[in-house]
């Protein structure tokens, strides 16, 4: 079993959803953004999605984008973020670890030498926004292979035609993007979030994560009375870029992430 099998498998045996948090690797410097990914499990995380950085993130809003900036100008790489993963496995082996961002950073290290890292360095699932699933043979395949589960994204427009193809090799978890647009814009009525998973669990057993738009506790705790999970990015984010130090950023972070899991262990608590 895998670990995000094991996590999503021991929340469903305790009633409750899972908190997923975002972050974006080096954002705002190296040695704040492990300290942050290192607190996260702490402060109840329970699967934590961390930004590979690049140059063209089309799919994120503007917290996102200029999280993305803050970390390649601290330099960050994809080789760094790999090693932010060893890093944080020296003392956590136990909390899943899913790399986000898009193909085209992969592409350039390549796929044969990123598998080969990340799993090495404890990885266990990837969401790459930018590859459908006709491109299975890029990187999910090979990933897949190598035990590396394969996270697919749905959205409001992905019809039930669609649907069977996207997840025919999904594995983990499937994130559901609650609104149409980029990461930050907007959110979902529980309404149409409770429709949207109804109409998912026809197709899939996988557990379910719903993210975008998820900023406080009382969201987060909506969304879980639905989901197997709920995804937080942007208000994380936010609090990088609001604090006036890389120490008071990582305090921030992890204050907002306790903060959400109390809402989100509250309310399967009821």
């Amino acid at each position: 079993m895998s670990r995000l099998e094991h996590r999503f498998a021991e929340l469903k045996a305790e009633g409750r959803a899972a908190l997923v948090t975002f972050i974006t690797a080096g954002d705002p410097g190296y040695d704040a953004s492990l300290a942050i990914l290192k607190g996260l499990p702490k402060a109840g995380a329970d699967v934590i999605e961390l930004g590979m950085p690049f140059t063209d993130p089309m799919a994120d809003g503007v917290a996102i984008q200029l999280a993305t900036l803050r970390a390649l100008e601290a330099g960050q790489t994809l080789a760094k973020t790999l090693q932010m993963v060893r890093d944080f496995r020296l003392d956590d082996q136990s909390t899943p670890i899913v790399l986000m961002g898009y193909y085209n950073p992969i592409h350039r290290f390549g796929v044969e030498r990123f598998i080969g890292e990340a799993r090495e360095a404890g990885v266990d699932g990837l969401i790459i926004v930018d590859l459908p699933p006709e491109h299975d043979a890029e990187l999910a395949d090979p990933a897949h292979d190598a035990g590396i589960d394969f996270i697919r994204l749905t959205t409001p427009t992905t019809d039930d035609a669609r649907l069977p193809r996207v997840l025919a090799r999904s594995s983990g978890f499937v994130y559901y993007v609650s609104v149409a647009g980029v990461t930050g814009a907007g959110s979902a009525t529980t309404d149409q979030v409770n429709q949207a998973i109804e109409r998912l669990r026809r197709h899939t057993d996988l557990p379910i994560s719903v993210g975008f738009g998820i900023r406080t506790a009382e969201q987060a705790a909506a969304i879980a009375r639905l989901a197997d999970g709920v995804v937080v990015g942007s208000a994380l984010i936010d609090k990088v870029a609001q604090a006036p130090s890389a120490e008071q950023a990582v305090k921030d972070v992890l204050a907002l992430c306790a903060d959400l899991s109390q809402g989100v262990r509250q309310a399967r608590a009821r």
